[in-house]
């Protein structure tokens, strides 16, 4: 774990996303043992062999997880935001519960193959 993204987390001004962004960074990091994180575009990067894994973005209302190399993840119906083939994104709102074994599992399948 290094101390930018650290910082970032730290930076929030809402303690509820500090909460969530710290939990998906452990997540993360359970879920791909060998992943590299980086802070890039202001915001938290999680690689694997040099391939993006994922991405945690803060916005007013809620946090993002974005998963890449997501095609064949199979999720639930509403879990993920629409759109997107190769990337899967999750939005978090406040009080809303993170699954964090159905989250570990999807990283670790989109990891797989990077």
């Amino acid at each position: 774990m290094t101390q930018e993204v650290t910082a970032y987390i730290e930076a929030l001004t809402l303690a509820w996303q500090a909460v969530i962004c710290t939990q998906l960074r452990q997540i993360i990091h359970q879920a791909i043992p060998d992943v590299a994180e980086r802070l890039q575009y202001k915001k938290p990067h999680y690689l694997k062999n040099g391939h993006y894994a994922a991405v945690i973005g803060t916005a007013k209302g809620w946090v993002t997880l974005t998963i890449f190399n997501a095609t064949d993840l199979v999720a639930p119906d509403g879990f993920f935001e629409a759109g997107g083939d190769d990337k899967k994104t999750l939005k978090i709102r406040e009080g809303q519960p993170l699954d964090g074994d159905l989250l570990s599992h999807f990283l670790q399948q989109a990891a797989s193959t990077l």
